[in-house]
C-alpha cells in the first residue's frame, strides 16, 4: 500500500485529505505542523508527502529544506498544497526541490491525480537510476578489471624484465622499459581519475547547493585557455602539427569553473587525436556572441553513426571489437555532463568514415 504523509495545520482540511486518501486505498498519515511532519517523515519514510506552505513553527519551505538535507528523506517526492500559487512562491519552492504544486481549493479527483502522476514520475526516475546502477555494476564486474589489467600488465612486465635482466640490458633498452612503465602508469592514473570524476559529477548534479556553487565560478579569458589546453594536449599526443585553431569574437569572461573547461577541452582533443590518423587536421573554432561561448572540435577520422551518437553515455565504447581503444569511454560523457552542469550543452555531428564535429556551448558572464 502506498504511504502518503500529509502535513497541514488546518485541522478540518487535514482530516478531509486523510479521509479521501484512505478511501482511495492509500495509507494516510497526518501531521499538524512542520516540525511534526519532518519527524514523521524520518520515522515512517512515506512514498510521497503533501505539505502546506503557510504553517506555524516550521513552514513548508523549512520542511522541504530539512527533508532534502537528510539522505534518508532527500528523494521522497513532495507536493506543496497552497493557496499562495503566485509565480515567486512557486519558483522558490521548485528551487528548493519541490516536485509539484496543488493550489487550494482542489477536488478529490485533482488530489488523487496529482499524487498518482507524481508517483508515476518518481517510479520512472527510480527505474532509470536502477538501470544506471546495473550498467555501472556490469562495467565494474566485466570492463574495469580488463581496463585496469592492461596498464598494470605493462608495468609489471617491464619492471620484472628490469629486475631480472638489469645486468645484461643496454642503456637504451633500460630507457625503453622505463618509458613503458611511465606510459602505463599515466594510463592507469587517467583511468582512475576519470572514473572517480564521473562519479563526482553525478553526485554534484543531485546536490542543489554544490551545483549552485559550481555555477558561480568564472573564467576571465576562456578563449586563451582553450587554445593553451588544446595545444598542450595535442603536443602530448604528438599531434601538435595537426592542430588548427580559429577564433572569432571578443575575449569575454565565461561562467564556468576553470578546471571544468580545461577537462572538457582535454577530453575532446584527446578523442579527436585518438580517433583520427596522424597527419590529418584537427580543427578548433572558437566564437563568442553577447551571451554564449562556443567552441567546436573537428577531426577527420572514423566518424560516428546516428545510432552511436544517440547512445553516448557512461562507459560506452563504439566498435570495441574492431578498433583498439584506450580507456573506459568516459571522456565524451564527462565533457558532456560538465557542460550541462554549467548550464551549457554538448552536441555531436558526424559523417561515418569521414569526420566528427563536437560543439560545446557555455554561458558568458
Amino acid at each position: 500500500m502506498v504511504k502518503v504523509l500529509v502535513i497541514e495545520d488546518e485541522a478540518p482540511l487535514l482530516e478531509n485529505i486523510l479521509d479521501i486518501l484512505t478511501f482511495e486505498d492509500f495509507e494516510a498519515i497526518g501531521a499538524a505542523d512542520g516540525e511534526e511532519g519532518v519527524r514523521l517523515a524520518r520515522e515512517c519514510l512515506p512514498d510521497l508527502i503533501l505539505c502546506d506552505i503557510m504553517m506555524p513553527k516550521l513552514d513548508g519551505y523549512g520542511v522541504l529544506l530539512e527533508l532534502r538535507n537528510d539522505s534518508t528523506t532527500s528523494m521522497i517526492p513532495l507536493i506543496f498544497l497552497t493557496a499562495k500559487a503566485d509565480r515567486p512562491s512557486m519558483r522558490r519552492g521548485m528551487e528548493l526541490g519541490a516536485d509539484d504544486y496543488l493550489p487550494k481549493p482542489f477536488t478529490n479527483v485533482e488530489l488523487v491525480a496529482a499524487i498518482e502522476s507524481r508517483l508515476d514520475r518518481h517510479t520512472a526516475l527510480v527505474e532509470k537510476y536502477k538501470q544506471q546502477v546495473d550498467a555501472m555494476r556490469h562495467v565494474i564486474v566485466y570492463t574495469l578489471p580488463h581496463e585496469f589489467r592492461t596498464p598494470l600488465t605493462g608495468i609489471w612486465t617491464a619492471a620484472q624484465w628490469l629486475a631480472e635482466e638489469f645486468d645484461h640490458l643496454e642503456r637504451d633498452a633500460v630507457l625503453q622499459l622505463l618509458q613503458t612503465i611511465v606510459k602505463s602508469g599515466e594510463r592507469l592514473h587517467r583511468l582512475i581519475e576519470n572514473y572517480l570524476l564521473y562519479a563526482q559529477i553525478e553526485l554534484v548534479g543531485l546536490n542543489l547547493d554544490k551545483l549552485t556553487a559550481l555555477r558561480a565560478f568564472e573564467v576571465q579569458e576562456p578563449i586563451a585557455l582553450i587554445r593553451q589546453v588544446a595545444a598542450g594536449q595535442a603536443e602530448t599526443l604528438e599531434r601538435g602539427a595537426d592542430l588548427v585553431c580559429e577564433t572569432g569574437g571578443a575575449e569575454v569572461g565565461a561562467k564556468v569553473f576553470k578546471d571544468s573547461l580545461k577537462k572538457i577541452v582535454t577530453e575532446l582533443v584527446d578523442n579527436a587525436c585518438k580517433f583520427s590518423k596522424a597527419g590529418t587536421p584537427i580543427q578548433i573554432k572558437v566564437t563568442t556572441d553577447d551571451r554564449v561561448l562556443s567552441f567546436c572540435i573537428t577531426d577527420h577520422g572514423r566518424g560516428m553513426t546516428p545510432e552511436q551518437i544517440a547512445r553516448v553515455g557512461a562507459y560506452v565504447q563504439f566498435e570495441r571489437k574492431l578498433y583498439e581503444q584506450q580507456g573506459i569511454g568516459l571522456g565524451l560523457i564527462i565533457a558532456k555532463r560538465l557542460a550541462e552542469l554549467h548550464n551549457g550543452a554538448l552536441t555531436i555531428q558526424s559523417v561515418p568514415g569521414r569526420q566528427t564535429t563536437v560543439c560545446v556551448t557555455l554561458p558568458l558572464m
